[in-house]
């Protein structure tokens, strides 16, 4: 066990390196799309070219290869409000291939004082500072104007990273299911599987290559409902993921990998 681990350090900090560099390296291309596309235009090619090549190269080079399942499902044309469920921090390449959509995420306003990688999601994604009231419902007004220019929003309705397999999600907030009703926007959910065992969230250093999987629901129009329905959307969301996240639990220790055959 010690020797695994070891070798899951070791292969962490590899990948730590490769993201430092490949962020030393995309960072002047995000400068230069910033500059010379409008602020309309340029959140499109931003995301589309750079940050879906970004993390298609980093789950290459991190021997993590992303499937995901249903994608039909999600319609590249439409706007959506994105909801998934979030445990490590490969999540974050992961939600980026997982539809073809031009998304914003909504980001811990933290994480914009990182060095250069701060400097993007400032320009790139929406921030939030949940400890305060008017900054929230401030980026609440952005999220909305944001689906007004159809870009979709991208939001993980725990709040935080869960840290532990059970419960196997903390409790939904909110403002993601607000926003899908008071836009009369389809709200479309993915459930990760598996990153938390690849990088563990109580071991962010400890990186194991393998396959990362995710599945998407069927988006669910929200454009009859009003807030008294804000409840039940929540409630059905989360229990299509719980769902999921227990199949995927059994098909663990299944020889047959019975929950992929049926899925994928």
């Amino acid at each position: 066990m010690i020797v695994i681990r070891f070798f899951k350090a070791l292969f962490g900090i590899y990948a730590f390196l490769i993201f430092i560099t490949t962020l030393l390296l995309v960072t002047p291309i995000y400068i230069f799309i910033f500059l010379a596309y409008s602020e309309t235009k340029s959140p499109h090619i931003a995301h589309r070219v750079i940050s879906r090549s970004w993390a298609r190269v980093l789950t290459w080079v991190f021997f993590t290869p992303a499937k995901i399942i249903n994608t039909e499902l999600i319609d590249p044309k439409k706007t959506y409000v994105f909801v998934a469920s979030h445990r490590s921090q490969l999540d974050i390449p992961l939600y980026a291939l997982s539809n073809k959509n031009t998304i914003r995420f909504l980001a811990k306003a933290e994480l914009t004082k990182i060095p250069l990688l701060g400097f993007i999601i400032k320009k790139l994604y929406l921030s939030v500072n949940r400890a305060d009231r008017a900054d929230r419902n401030r980026s609440f007004e952005i999220m909305r104007n944001s689906l007004n220019q159809e870009i979709s929003v991208f939001l993980c309705p725990e709040g935080t990273r869960n840290r532990h397999e059970d419960p196997p999600l903390l409790d939904f907030r909110d403002g993601a299911f607000r926003l899908a009703i008071l836009t009369k926007t389809p709200i479309a959910a993915l459930t990760v599987l598996n990153t938390g065992e690849k990088l563990s969230p109580n071991r962010a250093i400890e990186l194991a290559p393998g396959t990362l999987y995710a599945i998407w629901d069927e988006p669910i129009e929200t454009s009859h409902m009003t807030l008294e329905d804000l409840p039940a959307l929540k409630e059905k969301v989360r229990e299509q993921m719980i769902s999921h996240l227990m199949k995927w639990k059994a098909s663990r220790h299944s020889a047959n990998g019975k929950y992929l055959e049926e899925n994928i």
